[in-house]
């Protein structure tokens, strides 16, 4: 006798429950691939990706968009003086702000243990030095005296747009390169970066 009950009616209710429970799965499954535990932001691959895929988006349309990278400033010595949970406080604390200010289309993922990124979409340079002003004044508005007494939390920004026929490792350097410029010039504050275009796309822009 056949175990099958692939046309029972009665069994098409517990069928549909387990498909749901299985989705759910995949579902959760995805996302913690894709999301950092702590904040809850991306992580640095699925920042990445996203990245390629605005590159690829750029070359379609011609709009170009930045990438910022930020740290948070004197993070050992945060977690020193008041503790890795209050060092993770201040990481959920960045992260909050960031996703209550920024656009529904930016992204913004955690990049390493005290740095994060943000992907501008459709920005200019100038720009995303304006959200990246209004984040610092975002940030530095959160009432630290219940999270870090006394010492309010800063951040060191390194900011770039895309450029032709690179990659999103390549864009991702580069913003990080301008956020370590940032720390070294005295943090709390922002370094931009562009690439250079190569010599070559202007001859051809004059042979046009």
């Amino acid at each position: 006798m056949s175990t099958q009950c692939d046309g029972c009616p009665e069994c098409a209710p517990l069928r549909a429950r387990l498909a749901e429970k299985e989705q759910e799965i995949l579902d959760l499954t995805e996302s913690l691939t894709r999301h950092d535990t702590l904040t809850g932001a991306l992580n640095r691959r699925a920042l990445t990706e996203l990245v390629a895929e605005e590159l690829q988006r750029s070359s379609r349309t011609g709009q170009p968009f930045c990438v910022a990278m930020i740290g948070i400033d004197h993070m050992k010595e945060v977690n020193q003086q008041f503790g890795h949970d209050s060092g993770d406080a201040v990481l959920q604390a960045v992260t909050r702000s960031a996703t209550e200010l920024l656009r529904t289309l930016d992204r913004f993922g955690r990049i390493e243990s005290d740095e994060f990124g943000i992907i501008l979409p459709a920005t200019w340079l100038h720009q995303g030095v304006l959200a990246m002003n209004r984040l610092n004044a975002k940030v530095a508005a959160f009432d630290w005296e219940t999270v870090t007494p006394g010492r309010t939390i800063t951040f060191s920004t390194g900011l770039t747009t895309n450029a032709p026929a690179e990659t999103a490792d390549m864009m991702i350097q580069r913003a990080e390169k301008a956020m370590a410029e940032a720390k070294r010039d005295g943090r709390n504050r922002m370094v931009q970066i562009e690439q250079e275009l190569p010599a070559g796309l202007f001859a051809a822009m004059d042979d046009m």
